[in-house]
């Protein structure tokens, strides 16, 4: 499968809108967890592999391949994965909906409300 990106049909778009090429590319399975593992700096395959709770290694080549032909993530001499600048900027994307994932959570934990069912 090839790696979304706008311009190109993708899932849910055959104009491939940029909008519908990141959802695309995020909604395959794992890539929002490499993202976010990433964000607080570049991490060794195996590290990274660890911290996305040991998925399958060639789930992550595949997520880690997508995501640097996508520009969001690069090697770096080391061989460690970073997030590129643009990747950095998906992950401050992000940030809302970690706010209202929050939220969402409490409001679940309250007592259930007859007008919401």
């Amino acid at each position: 499968m090839a790696t979304p990106t706008p311009g190109r049909p993708v899932r849910g778009s055959t104009t491939g809108r940029p909008l519908m090429a990141a959802l695309d590319l995020f909604g395959r399975r794992w890539t929002l967890r490499v993202v976010w593992e990433l964000h607080e700096g570049a991490l060794g395959f195996r590290a990274l592999r660890e911290r996305c709770e040991n998925m399958s290694s060639s789930v992550l080549r595949q997520r880690l391949v997508e995501l640097i032909e996508a520009r969001l993530v690069h090697q770096t001499p080391d061989g460690r994965y970073a997030l590129t600048e643009l990747g950095r900027e998906a992950r401050t994307a992000l940030n809302p909906l970690v706010g209202w994932s929050a939220t969402w959570a409490a409001a679940l934990t309250e007592q259930p409300d007859d007008e919401h069912r």
